[in-house]
């Protein structure tokens, strides 16, 4: 078995299990599954990144997602006896603007599909493997320096405002 067709292999599993997962997620109405199923997809986002060989993507999917946002969301679904129990509402609210916006974004994504110049079948470009990070980083601390630091500040005076805003609400 040659690494073309591995490669492709890996790939399909991941989708697959990237695709069923989500699906669970939408479909589930039960929180717990959906927050377990949750997990699933985001590992299998981050392995269509290693793939992509978009290791930063990766590692930041791992770490930020799961290791941070899906564990907390575990817990909080876990802890509380409360949100177990009780049904998620299903209901559909603004089905027309949501098919407008869905036929939108897949036309959008259509154009770009059909206007990217894509790898051929003969190529082996993705089996070398090509590191981000170091490149990533130097990014950050020279030309785009100045946008990484006002970012920064405009998160902190996000934070800065939501604990205001909580504090404010408890003691009223």
């Amino acid at each position: 078995m040659n690494s073309v067709q591995l490669f492709d292999i890996i790939f399909y599993v991941l989708a697959a299990t990237v695709l069923a997962s989500a699906s669970i997620v939408v479909f589930s109405r039960n929180i717990v599954y959906a927050a377990f199923s949750l997990l699933f997809t985001l590992f299998g986002v981050a392995g269509l990144y290693v793939l992509l060989n978009a290791d930063f993507l990766a590692i930041t999917q791992l770490m930020v997602y799961v290791g941070g946002i899906l564990v907390l969301i575990l817990f909080g679904v876990m802890l509380t006896n409360k949100v177990v129990s009780v049904d998620i509402k299903t209901g559909t609210l603004q089905v027309v603007p949501a098919a407008i916006l869905v036929v939108l974004t897949a036309g959008i994504l259509c154009s770009i599909i059909l206007a990217t110049h894509w790898l051929g079948a003969g190529t082996t470009d993705f089996l070398v493997v090509k590191t981000t990070a170091p490149k990533i980083g130097e990014a950050l601390i020279t030309t785009h320096m100045l946008l990484f630091e006002v970012a920064s500040v405009v998160l902190l005076v996000a934070i800065i405002g939501a604990a205001m805003i909580a504090r404010r609400e408890k003691t009223q």
